[in-house]
């Protein structure tokens, strides 16, 4: 549980969260890092699906990240909970299904920010960044693409919005 002394917290949300949510974590996190926002900015994955749990990243997804200097192989799949909606301040769907799983879990009086990642990429008429999983390996690095643009236009918008950056 990440703790308050964050002043933003950021959850990624996949299906197994093997494959694109903790290469998202891992993309954000060093951007975040990149940008002196360590201390500040908490960063995590799950899955909608238990599936997984407890289980390193996909070793396409880890060796696409690896490629780009992201090291993804200390993180775990979990799935996702009641106490995320409280504990992080944006639940960050990779694509629609995710997002209507989100969207049907949230309790009352959530003040957490569902949105879809895509949503951030300010160029891309891409929704839903696709699973790569069951693709060829290039599959992989065309996700990365799809999560750095993304990410940045995420990392953008928290600091707009947050005047303590």
């Amino acid at each position: 549980m990440p703790t308050k002394k964050y002043q933003v917290r950021v959850l990624f949300v996949c299906t197994g969260n093997i494959c694109r949510s903790p290469t998202a974590e891992g993309v954000f996190r060093q951007m975040v890092e990149k940008a002196g926002l360590g201390r500040r900015v908490n960063i995590d994955s799950a899955g909608t699906i238990a599936f997984h749990t407890g289980e390193c990243p996909d070793q396409r997804s880890q060796k696409a990240a690896r490629s780009r200097g992201i090291n993804l192989s200390n993180l775990r799949a979990r799935q996702i909970n009641r106490h995320d909606f409280d504990d992080f301040d944006f639940l960050i769907a990779l694509d629609h299904s995710h997002l209507k799983t989100l969207e049907a879990q949230v309790p009352e009086n959530c003040d957490a920010e569902l949105r879809l990642l895509m949503d951030c990429a300010s160029k891309s008429t891409i929704e839903d960044v696709p699973d790569p999983y069951y693709c060829s390996p290039s599959g992989f690095n065309d996700v990365l693409n799809l999560i750095e643009s993304a990410a940045a236009g995420l990392l953008q918008e928290i600091r707009e919005e947050s005047s303590n950056f």
